[in-house]
């Protein structure tokens, strides 16, 4: 799968040549030239996963010269994550769509770790068990036990034919992989401790509606049994103190709210732990090569903030973030003496680069950024607030074009995925590239975001085309109030959610649009619900229908808010793309609306992604969307 190559004299920086001005699509729709990025527990060196554009590679330099000592080819391999485990191996961890009929008899994508060794620039497979698949559930958990660094993975093996969460361990220097403990039907989650043995064992059954926690000092004990109709508590990590198990979990606040929160359980305790760290849009960051909690960051007021347990690595951390005035700084990855630092630096007029920090030298070196050929023709990006027409205060992001007024503006309505999930203020490569073609484009944190507390998150519950799709006409109509746009130049385009949201603009919320793009977007939301329920864990169905404000499929209300329950009122043209091998939102949906569409004669084209998975992940055909989507607005809605 991957092959070394000689790579003496290759400089990373040098991979990536300058583009033309103006920036072609190509710039912005191929794939970012640095996807992941880490450094070694030992500070020695650096990890990257490069690309061409097109093509993936691995690329390991030393963080003394930025001399690259190792070049591995991926190709057009899926990459989902690189982890050091001790100085000399990187877990690269990559992902394949395929089907496997004796564990769940449909497809889904599958992810397999390897072990990239840089003293040889070998790659070998993590998980080669007999009767055990070499896939993984989970990133891995790195532990040095006994002085050697040892992986332990969450896979899967088989008891009566039946596939179990399974913890493997995988010692690095010997190649071997060995099961350690077997899951029971019900597993759902495992940690290991700082000894390599696991000591948390979590259980989900969705009919049930039953979540457990099991925690072991040497003999395992019930700490915990709660019900869970939809969200669960989750494992996290080790705690502060590297021994206990740190769970994200919720509070009921006395005004009916819900709070997350953090809770450290100690091994063999049935108490559950005092809530820290309560906060709806918080992130555990977690000491690399031990997974013990280190700090909190949070987003607030589209400005990140650190809270590191270390005071000193507190000072350290606040001199970085100074040296990037302007910028949101994010942690990538730290050495274990805490002194180097390898950050994301995201400037609102540079564009984002990963830099590495080294406290000891008093050094920062620019490394390279994933659209450093769009850099010099960044367009603004400024936050907007605007009240819904209930009177709810809603946020969002709108980029214009570079170097235009922002006046009477063609725009693209651009709403996120999700739909849990939000916008943020950081580099997006798809409104920039709609930015550097004339266009406006407006991200809106509609009700349902999360990131935004409880009351905001439920406030979406039911609101599924309805309260939820008038969010983002709001928006149009504020910026039309504004004089920032031309009210009657407006399209929407957005994939997965997004593209519910794109077809609901032109079926359901009409007459704000002139045309919608939608990229994996949910079409029939009553087969929709079917396929993504169709395992035993009913909680996605149950998920989705607290959505969609109904609580079964045969509910009338459903057709209401379903596009291909109103082909009859779109009037506009209609732009489908959808993948192939996109698991998450089957292509099915896409197929349906476009068969749709075309029998009542309406305006529609479909853009069928071969090999693409719902992330965009390869190369060309991410390319292949953008330049279709850019053609279809130019067409339909000319700046």
């Amino acid at each position: 799968m991957f092959r070394s190559i000689s790579a003496a004299g290759i400089c990373l920086a040098c991979a990536f040549a300058a583009q033309a001005d103006p920036p072609p699509l190509e710039a912005y729709g191929k794939l970012p030239t640095i996807e992941r990025a880490a450094i070694s527990p030992d500070g020695a060196h650096l990890a990257f996963i490069v690309t061409d554009g097109e093509k993936r590679n691995i690329i390991i330099q030393q963080t003394s010269d930025l001399k690259t000592i190792d070049f591995l080819k991926a190709g057009d391999t899926r990459v989902r994550s690189i982890k050091w485990a001790g100085p000399n191996h990187v877990i690269v961890t990559i992902s394949t769509t395929t089907l496997v009929p004796e564990l769940e008899g449909w497809e889904r994508e599958w992810w397999v770790p390897m072990d990239v060794d840089i003293s040889n620039g070998k790659a070998r497979p993590v998980i080669h068990v007999q009767d055990c698949m070499n896939v993984v559930l989970d990133t891995p958990m790195i532990r040095t036990v006994n002085g050697r660094p040892k992986a332990y993975l969450q896979g899967v093996s088989f008891v009566d034919n039946t596939g179990r969460n399974t913890v493997f361990e995988y010692d690095l220097n010997s190649g071997i992989s060995s099961i350690v403990k077997q899951g029971h039907r019900s597993t759902y989650d495992w940690l290991v401790n700082a000894e390599g043995k696991p000591f948390v064992e979590t259980g989900y059954d969705g009919d049930a509606k039953r979540w457990s926690l099991t925690v072991s000092d040497g003999a395992w004990k019930a700490s915990k049994v709660s019900e869970a109709t939809i969200e669960h508590p989750d494992i996290i990590g080790l705690g502060r103190d590297g021994k206990s198990v740190l769970i994200a979990d919720s509070v009921d606040e006395k005004d009916g709210s819900t709070m997350q929160v953090f809770r450290e359980i100690a091994p063999g305790a049935t108490d559950w732990g005092e809530p820290f760290a309560a906060d709806q849009d918080h992130d555990a960051v977690l000491d690399p090569s031990t997974d013990a909690l280190i700090g909190v960051h949070t987003l607030v007021d589209d400005r990140d903030h650190y809270q590191f347990y270390d005071p000193q690595l507190q000072k350290y951390w606040n001199a970085v973030v100074k040296a990037y005035p302007g910028a949101r700084v994010t942690l990538t990855s730290l050495s274990d003496d805490r002194k180097k630092f390898l950050v994301y630096v995201d400037s609102p007029t540079d564009g984002p680069s990963y830099a590495l920090v080294d406290i000891g030298k008093g050094s920062s070196d620019w490394l390279a950024g994933p659209y450093d050929g769009v850099v010099k023709d960044l367009a603004p990006t400024t936050r907007v607030t605007f009240k819904a027409a209930d009177g709810l205060t809603l946020t969002g992001y709108l980029t214009t074009p570079k170097g235009v007024d922002a006046k009477n503006l063609p725009l693209v309505v651009f709403p996120h995925g999700g739909p849990a999930s939000r916008d943020d203020p950081g580099f997006d490569w798809w409104a920039q590239a709609m930015a550097s073609r004339g266009y406006a484009a407006l991200k809106v944190n509609y009700r349902g975001s999360w990131g935004f507390g409880w009351e905001f998150l439920a406030a979406g519950f039911g609101q599924f085309g309805r309260k939820m799709q008038t969010d983002l006409s709001d928006g149009v109509r504020y910026l039309a109030s504004q004089g920032t746009i031309d009210p009657k130049r407006v399209c929407i385009v957005g994939a997965s959610y997004g593209g519910y949201a794109a077809l609901a603009g032109a079926s359901i919320d009409t007459g704000v649009y002139r045309c919608a793009v939608s990229v994996a977007g949910l079409s029939d939301l009553r087969r929709f619900v079917n396929w993504d329920s169709r395992d035993t864990d009913v909680s996605s169905r149950r998920y989705w229908l607290r959505y969609l404000g109904v609580t079964t499929l045969s509910d009338a209300r459903l057709a209401q808010i379903s596009p291909i329950e109103h082909v009859d009122q779109i009037k506009i043209p209609v732009l489908l793309i959808h993948g192939t091998d996109d698991t998450v939102v089957p292509y099915e949906q896409s197929q349906v609306m476009f068969d749709a569409l075309q029998k009542a004669g309406k305006t529609v084209e479909l853009v069928k992604l071969k090999h693409e998975d719902h992330h965009l992940l390869v190369g060309d055909t991410r390319l292949q969307m953008l330049q279709a989507t850019m053609a279809f607005l130019q067409k339909n809605n000319p700046p």
